[in-house]
């Protein structure tokens, strides 16, 4: 039975911590939510559990009571230790998702929050967050349009969240070791501390804050994006070390062909994207995304235009290496909150309606190519979701990742055993992508 329980605010965040456990030797599994976790069978096989609640842009009372039902479900398939994944970021209503679950776990459980991956260059000095090497409200996430981050300053952004106190244990404490870590830790908890902040520059520092933990033998939710709760299983002696999974053959060159669904609009991602079709044999497929916001007739037809455009692709000798889907990388960039208003939509309504016709796209590829296609690479979390949903996928096995948040797993269900590699909009270099498609290639021949 899993001993490990995570619960994330979206799958991307459900996927890295994942697969940091999973590289560690933990079988480790991805749910979508806790109703396909807790009807899912081979749990006992299982080392680890995450589930995602889709919270993060949800109003606060909606996102608590997701979490709560979520920490249950993991009570009641015998975890033992616990973790809230929080975004990188900080996205998100994180105070309120830290009270839901310590109102869950018991009254003697604390959170300890270390928001850092080194990993991806996050760290977190002084309790200032730092997204590699630039104070994060300078980063592009401050000004996301559904979760915008304002606040640097991490106990600040806490107290504005949560109805708990928070400490803060900086870096000097830090960089002396696991029992100057601990005495602060104790002292910080009899101050009526429930909430503690602990600044982290490198995986050492990290470590060093789980064995803390660890010799204090306290009931902690581990809040994180996903490298303490890794190193908190290490120092319990539940996974062994982090190493790469990486298999050794590769179906490059043997007409398959990955199928790339880009749902994010972001800078990072339309620029990585044309790095990656300077490539001739990388083919882009372009889709109106004023169609697929109509809705009805006009989205399907758009729909099925794009399927069959990529059927045909998939019909010539050589097929594309890899074939890219996408709505916002070409023409004029819509504003998708001012169409929903237009339109008299719910918020977010129209990235919804894009996404939900790019997972029919790839299941009617999938139906009709399935031994052709390679693997799938989704950009952008929703777009994950969407596709997943599509394919009535809710649980991936989660096996390794490319970079730190390129997390590569496996689909279940009626697809089982095809590969998909799914990453935020914002990481990654420019040449990402291409890494991505020859890992594919190398997944798909495991």
């Amino acid at each position: 039975m899993p001993k490990i329980g995570a619960v994330a605010d979206d799958l991307t965040g459900a996927t890295t911590t994942g697969v940091l456990l999973a590289r560690s030797k933990a079988r480790t599994a991805v749910f979508f939510n806790e109703q396909a976790a807790l009807k899912a069978e081979g749990m006992e096989e299982l080392d680890a559990v995450l589930i995602s609640t889709s919270s993060r842009p949800l109003p606060r009372d909606e996102a608590y009571q997701a979490v709560v039902s979520a920490t249950e479900a993991l009570k009641k398939m015998g975890v033992k230790y616990f973790s809230k994944r929080i975004d990188t970021t900080l996205r998100g209503g994180v105070g309120v998702e830290i009270d839901a679950m310590l109102d869950t776990m018991g009254d003697d459980a604390v959170a300890v929050v270390v928001p850092a991956m080194p990993q991806s260059r996050r760290i977190v000095v002084g309790g200032y967050s730092v997204i590699d090497s630039v104070a994060l409200i300078r980063t592009p996430v401050a000004q996301d349009v559904r979760t915008p981050v304002t606040e640097n300053y991490v106990p600040k952004l806490l107290k504005q969240q949560t109805r708990r106190q928070v400490g803060l244990i900086k870096l000097d404490t830090v960089l002396k070791g696991p029992r100057s870590i601990a005495k602060k830790l104790i002292s910080k908890r009899e101050k009526g501390c429930e909430v503690i902040v602990v600044d982290a520059i490198s995986i050492e520092d990290v470590q060093a804050i789980a064995q803390a933990c660890v010799q204090l033998h306290w009931n902690v939710l581990a809040v994180d994006p996903g490298a303490f709760t890794a190193k908190l299983a290490y120092c319990r002696g539940l996974i062994q070390a982090e190493e790469a999974n990486i298999p050794e053959g590769t179906v490059d060159g043997q007409g398959k062909t990955v199928l790339i669904t880009a749902g994010s609009a972001s800078p990072v991602t339309k620029r990585q994207m044309e790095v990656l079709c300077e490539d001739p044999r990388h083919v882009r497929v372009s889709i109106d995304p004023v169609q697929l916001i109509e809705g009805g007739m006009a989205g399907e037809a758009e729909a099925n235009r794009a399927a069959q455009e990529v059927l045909t692709l998939l019909e010539q000798n050589p097929a594309p290496r890899a074939v890219l889907l996408e709505t916002a990388l070409h023409g004029v960039l819509l504003n998708l909150d001012k169409e929903d208003a237009d339109r008299d939509y719910y918020g977010g309504q129209c990235a919804d309606m894009i996404n939900a016709y790019l997972g029919q796209i790839v299941k009617t590829v999938l139906d009709a190519k399935r031994d052709q296609i390679a693997g799938l690479y989704c950009t952008g979390g929703d777009t994950e979701v969407n596709v997943c949903n599509a394919l009535d996928v809710q649980c991936l096995e989660v096996m390794d990742y490319v970079i730190a948040q390129v997390d590569i797993g496996r689909l279940t269900g009626a697809y089982a055993g095809i590969p998909i590699i799914g990453k935020g909009g914002l990481t990654g270099t420019d040449t990402i992508v291409l890494d991505i498609v020859d890992r594919l290639f190398k997944e798909a021949a495991r």
